[in-house]
């Protein structure tokens, strides 16, 4: 039978499916143009199915229902892994509507199936730009992208110039960037560069090979245009001599025991980041979470309870021909020696600068590095994180905590030693304050308990709440079917 445009006609049961009903099962053209009739609407879209012969034209065509985009945005429709992540990527950039749902799916794609879609030179540019997005980089497909041939050079050195930590030594890991010249200046042109990035960079450059020392002491001296404001900067000895004489004369007496391996870290800690210690100036410790008014109520507790202590003693009769009783002493207030430690550890702390926090945090104490993770000074807390002497149970209380500042919890992941820990992955998920983006790159890591547990949590972001669920019901059906 003939339409009222007289172009389509019903299929007999004899027939194969046609394109619609491959992907829809039994939903007609009809439904999915959202009009059942004949009208000059369903007419055109006749016409423009004809046309075409892929799912991503009728969407752009706006062809499909709000029920059909819902389940494109949802990676729903059954088509090749390549074809749907290509509309996910539309809908992710194009379509307000749908566009947040189709990058929570992309977030939660199959590292496997990604993986084999990035490697691939016939993908289209579309998709991999946005697998190269530096808000979408995933670890897994970083170096397959930098390796295929359909990114252009030029896109790669846009990234050079930009990104930073473990991102730049994937790309130093890169056949294709060692052998471009065009990447590798770009690279010396990255202010964010390490001191053995920089000089792996210079490694490329020269075609010499780069002298680092475990002192460090060859990256300060060393010249390179990426560090050159770092020239007149004093070497290891005298920079640890100057540190130790005079930023830290309040500092505690356990920091000042001689330590190769956090003096190495500390040295290369001030090269890598002295541009933004210079920046900071003066500014005074101010920990996140109102640390000082934390402890000081804890006092004030213990005192009133002490006071009420002393108000529920009986008063003693008054005797006439007695002598005056003599008072009753008031109870011992009850100061314990852990919070008279951290009171005398806060004080030490305040009295230091920049530079002396700095060092406290990579030689300091357990006690203290807990503190001093909380500094409103972002260059301070990341300074905890590069401490040699920190332990992963540490990192995975930071990983949990609410008075951090939001760089501190964006850096833990991008530390290879502390990604590996799942207890540091699951904590930053369900942590409220971490970062939107990084959250919902860790999701797919969760076991099927954690993303259970998850899809309940009303203190996370309906967000992350949701791509936990979703994830949740795809990893069950994935095991029941096993």
């Amino acid at each position: 039978m003939k339409s009222c445009c007289g172009e389509i006609q019903n299929h007999s049961r004899s027939e194969p499916p046609t394109y619609d009903q491959h992907i829809f099962g039994n939903v007609t053209l009809a439904e999915i143009s959202g009009n059942s009739g004949c009208g000059a609407r369903f007419c055109t879209v006749q016409k423009i199915y004809l046309a075409m012969s892929r799912m991503l034209d009728l969407i752009r065509a706006n062809a499909l229902s709000s029920h059909h985009m819902m389940s494109a945005s949802k990676g729903a429709l059954r088509l090749p892994a390549g074809e749907m992540v290509e509309i996910l990527v539309y809908l992710a950039e194009h379509n307000k509507i749908f566009g947040a749902n189709a990058r929570f799916t992309l977030a939660a794609w199959d590292e496997a199936s990604a993986i084999t879609i990035v490697a691939d030179p016939a993908t289209p540019k579309e998709v991999l730009n946005y697998w190269l997005d530096s808000r979408n980089l995933r670890s897994a497909l970083f170096p397959l992208l930098l390796e295929n041939q359909s990114v252009p050079l030029t896109k790669i050195a846009e990234l050079a110039s930009t990104l930073k930590g473990e991102w730049i030594d994937f790309m130093l890991d890169s056949p294709r960037v060692r052998k471009s010249r065009q990447i590798q200046n770009d690279l010396v042109s990255n202010k964010d560069l390490t001191g053995v990035q920089a000089a792996r960079v210079q490694e490329l450059i020269t075609g010499k090979p780069a002298q680092v020392e475990a002192s460090v002491a060859a990256e300060v001296a060393q010249e390179t245009p990426a560090h050159s404001e770092h020239r007149n900067m004093p070497g290891r000895a005298e920079m640890i001599a100057d540190l130790s004489g005079t930023t830290l004369g309040s500092a505690p007496a356990s920091t000042a025991d001689s330590d190769p391996e956090a003096d190495t870290a500390l040295v290369a800690f001030f090269v890598e980041h002295a541009a933004e210690i210079a920046a900071e100036g003066e500014k005074p410790f101010q920990p996140i979470g109102g640390i000082h008014d934390e402890f000081h109520d804890e006092a004030d507790v213990q005192t009133k309870v002490a006071a009420a202590a002393a108000s529920a003693s009986p008063a003693p009769a008054l005797i006439p021909s007695a002598a005056p009783a003599p008072k009753p002493a008031l109870p011992k207030r009850l100061v314990n020696p852990e919070d008279e430690k951290r009171g005398s550890v806060l004080q030490k702390i305040s009295k230091l600068d920049i530079k002396g926090r700095i060092q406290l945090a990579m030689k300091g104490t357990k006690e203290e590095r807990a503190i001093l993770v909380r500094d409103g000074t972002k260059i301070v807390a990341l300074a905890v994180l590069d401490s040699p002497k920190i332990s992963d149970g540490e990192v995975e209380k930071f990983a949990s905590q609410r008075n951090v500042l939001e760089a501190l919890l964006r850096a833990i992941p991008l530390k290879r030693r502390f990604i590996k820990n799942y207890a540091v992955v699951r904590n930053l998920v369900f942590n409220p304050r971490t970062p939107l983006d990084i959250g919902l790159g860790l999701i797919k890591n969760l076991l099927v308990q954690d993303l259970r547990n998850l899809s309940g949590n009303k203190e996370v972001s309906d967000t992350v709440r949701k791509l936990g669920l979703r994830m949740f019901k795809q990893k069950s059906e994935a095991a029941n079917k096993k």
